[in-house]
């Protein structure tokens, strides 16, 4: 059984290093309640939704059960819902985790249906404060949980899932730079080690020769150090143009202490290149935060193979087949990247970021942000949560909203995504608010805005998604489709017929956005709306030459009818109203829609 799922796995469309996390069950932990938070974990997952909400609750989550064993891997009062122990509602975090190597007996292997993958089904209980938390495992066999547990001890079990690093929204320049210095004295660390067999075990020599030797391992480290000060450059280099990022030794201050790769502490620098090279601690926080991630990067890159250890395939002692296996897997747990940086670093952090979580690169990472700049839904290996709380009852409630590959968009539908991103960062604003209209340009757009503007309060979470574009259209509402809550979507009708009495492109859009639109799954949740046969003419009575959406906000501020017509219009598509206005047509055919716009010609 075994040998054949992992057969199905090497086929599988899932690059696995030799684990993956699958997904994330949280209940009674924190903010979240005892309805359970369950978060699908794709290559990189992106978190959205309100302050306080519960997002970094979820990174929190995962970080706390890879600390099981330790002492901070028992929670706090202040992790009990409530700060309270409620026997019936006791803190409960699930985690199942894809496996290729390293496997635990058969009982423990559930085979995911839809992906063939294997995987390992983990729970963790908190009784009480202060307390190691209560492991189980699922049999697969039996389907149920066990006090038996697989791969055993804590220490054990964790190194065969991915390691967590968790970067803070707000870690003190002091916690940074201490977490970058210790990933890198690592990396020089295991060098050295390795080093040491040929020169007959520096380390054990060090008592007596200590500050010899440790002058003698930095020299000896120099290009490590340089390589290193090399690879934090070019990902630094990536976002902040023209900076490098250099390791000062201080070596001239060693002193007689007891081991360390460095008696006195290295000194971070970074800089413009032939520039003042500034300390860790005088840089900005954008700076700091970006080397940090990026130093866990290289850190995971340089890591050495594990000791080489007999092949699974060897069957007979006289094939000597060896293999090492892939270094351990990586999650990067990261909390608002967007904070202080330049919107230009923003969006390469971004590209960077996604990059960092390539299919095969043994990492995964899930961010949480407020930036729509984060959320490139033309990556399929992508999933993004929105993680808000239900109604008034403050119970939060993680749903996956959306994975590309599910949706199935097309190229075309992905090439003009990744086009109506570069032209406008704030079009996946619809993922972080519930009440989405989808409009075809700018004037309808700039209309509705001054409508808003001007009374806040009944339209503060409406999204107006500017598709720019009526064959842009169709993409966006598969999105919506999938998204799962209401949206309205307005365009122009056009004329089937240009002036010189060619069929005209524009009006095919019609038929698309009709078809996308009846793919809905609940047709109640859903307004489509025409301006026939554009928003000027349906609404002012005549077309602008030239600047449409100014000319269309002056009227509106004008003329107290032009105001309450798109009031009306907005109103109707944001569910507030179920008169349709004038002006608008809800059309359900394009055989009604011709001649609806047929008698408007007639009428003009």
């Amino acid at each position: 059984m075994a040998k054949a799922a992992a057969k199905t796995s090497d086929e599988s469309q899932i690059s696995l290093a030799t684990a993956k996390v699958k997904r994330l069950v949280v209940r009674n932990f924190r903010c979240i309640g005892n309805s359970p938070v369950s978060i699908d974990l794709d290559d990189i997952v992106i978190l959205v939704g309100p302050n306080n909400a519960g997002k970094s609750t979820i990174l929190r989550a995962y970080e706390v059960i890879m600390l099981h064993g330790s002492s901070d891997g028992r929670l706090k009062l202040e992790d009990f819902p409530g700060e309270t122990v409620d026997p019936d509602n006791l803190p409960e975090i699930e985690l199942q985790t894809y496996v290729l190597d390293d496997l635990p007996a058969a009982q423990w292997l559930h085979i995911d249906e839809e992906t063939g993958q294997q995987y390992v089904r983990e729970r963790w209980r908190w009784e009480e404060p202060g307390k190691e938390p209560k492991r189980q495992g699922h049999r697969a066999n039996e389907n149920d949980w066990d006090d038996r547990v697989p791969w055993g001890a804590p220490n054990v079990a964790k190194s065969r899932r991915p390691m967590p690093h968790r970067v803070d929204a707000f870690a003190s320049p002091e916690e940074q730079g201490e977490k970058i210095i210790e990933l890198l004295k690592e990396v020089l660390l295991q060098k050295a080690r390795q080093s040491s067999e040929d020169k007959g075990s520096v380390v054990e020599n060090l008592t007596t020769q200590i500050k010899a030797l440790q002058k003698e391992i930095v020299d000896q480290s120099q290009d490590d150090i340089r390589g290193i000060e090399q690879s934090l450059s070019a990902y630094m280099g990536e976002i902040f143009v023209g900076f490098r990022v250099s390791v000062d030794t201080r070596d001239d201050e060693i002193s007689e202490k007891a081991f360390n790769f460095f008696s006195t502490k290295p000194v971070l620098r970074m800089g413009p290149e032939d520039g003042h090279m500034a300390p860790l601690d005088k840089q900005g926080s954008g700076a700091r935060r970006t080397l940090l991630w990026s130093a866990l990067k290289i850190a995971s890159d340089k890591q050495p193979d594990s000791p080489k250890r007999p092949s699974k395939k060897a069957d007979t002692a006289a094939d000597p087949a060896v293999e090492a296996p892939a270094p351990r897997p990586h999650v990067l747990l990261l909390d608002e990247p967007e904070i202080c940086l330049h919107p230009n670093a923003v969006r390469d952090a971004c590209r960077v970021l996604y990059d960092l979580a390539l299919k095969g690169s043994g990492w995964q990472v899930m961010v949480t942000t407020h930036s729509p700049a984060f959320v490139d839904i033309t990556r399929d290996n992508t999933t993004i949560v929105r993680v808000e709380r239900v109604g008034g009852s403050g119970v939060i409630n993680g749903t996956t909203v959306f994975r590309p590959a599910r949706v199935k968009l097309t190229d075309d539908d992905k090439e003009a995504l990744k086009l109506l991103n570069h032209w406008d960062p704030h079009m996946a604003e619809f993922f972080f608010g519930s009440t989405t209209i989808i409009v075809e340009g700018d004037t309808e757009y700039s209309a509705f805005r001054e409508i808003i503007e001007s009374d806040r309060n009944p339209y503060r979470d409406v999204h107006i998604v500017r598709a720019r574009g009526k064959f842009v259209i169709p993409a966006l509402v598969k999105i919506m489709n999938y998204f799962g809550s209401k949206y309205s979507v307005l365009h122009d009708s056009d004329s089937p017929f240009l002036p010189n009495g060619k069929v005209n492109p524009a009006w095919a859009g019609n038929a698309q956005i009709l078809s996308a639109v009846k793919s809905a799954p609940d047709a109640d949740c859903v307004r489509l709306a025409t301006c026939v046969p554009n928003f000027e003419s349906a609404v002012f009575g005549e077309e602008a030459s030239k600047d449409k959406p100014y000319n269309a906000v002056m009227k509106i501020k004008g003329n107290a009818a032009y105001r309450a017509e798109v009031k009306g219009m907005l109103d109707y598509l944001i569910f507030r109203s179920d008169v349709v206005p004038a002006c608008l047509d809800a059309w359900k055919s394009v055989e009604g829609l011709k001649a609806t716009f047929e008698a408007a010609v007639s009428v003009a």
